[in-house]
């Protein structure tokens, strides 16, 4: 039986990622574990542990490719496409996420914001149509929402919480300062945003398949009923 990927293995994963994007663009086409650890402020044996759980990556004396390393990780990950996601809350915290062009990068896209105040739905905020929160659960599910993040006090926290977990999200990112409450299928992160969700979408790939997988796996179910 396949031992099972510590979480904080997972979570450290982005910065590794992180860290070989870097390398890659000013030109380094390889690099050892000890060399990476010291750039990571880990140890070697660390890496090469965390990396063992996905996979044999290098060569002993030689090191790793970088690019071919940061592409293994992007597939570990499920990046390399854009992740959905919606917000609640466009108070000054929310706005300031929107707004904040650090925040998401090209494998996330902010699809939907929410709120309950009458005085902000219908207005714009970062190019989308503020909606209103009674909504948010037919919204979610119509748009295949993966990844909804809560921005609102920490009095109505859970409640949107429960409504996300409601229509079907399993991966919430929380701002709010409380224990929230989810079902153990449901991912939640209230740590530093981007790690955070693309630490989440690793558990996510394959219950959200792109249309090409999803196709394949049909035709794979069909070979194996027709007994060929």
């Amino acid at each position: 039986m396949k031992e099972p990927v510590p979480d904080v293995v997972i979570q450290r994963l982005p910065m590794y990622a992180h860290m070989l994007r870097a390398l890659k663009e000013v030109g380094v086409e390889s690099i050892g574990s000890r060399e990476l650890g010291a750039v990571l402020r880990t140890t070697p044996a660390q890496i090469r542990k965390d990396l063992s759980y996905f996979g044999k990556f290098g060569k002993q004396g030689m090191g790793y490719n970088v690019g071919q390393l940061l592409d293994e990780l992007t597939q570990v990950l499920g990046l390399g496409r854009p992740w959905p996601l919606a917000l609640v809350g466009t108070g000054r915290l929310g706005r300031a996420l929107i707004e904040h062009k650090g925040f998401v990068d090209d494998d996330f896209r902010m699809v939907a914001v929410f709120d309950k105040s009458p005085r902000r739905i219908g207005k714009k905020l970062g190019g989308l149509v503020i909606q209103d929160a009674a909504e948010l659960e037919q919204i979610v599910k119509e748009r295949g929402i993966a990844i909804c993040i809560v921005a609102v006090p920490p009095g109505e926290a859970q409640r949107v919480i429960d409504a996300f977990v409601r229509a079907g999200v399993k991966a919430i990112l929380n701002y709010a300062p409380i224990v929230a409450r989810v079902p153990k299928s449901v991912q939640l992160r209230q740590i530093t945003p981007l790690h955070s969700l693309q630490s989440m979408t690793y558990y996510l790939k394959s219950e959200y398949p792109t249309s090409g997988s999803a196709a394949k796996s049909r035709a794979d179910g069909k070979t194996r009923g027709s007994g060929v």
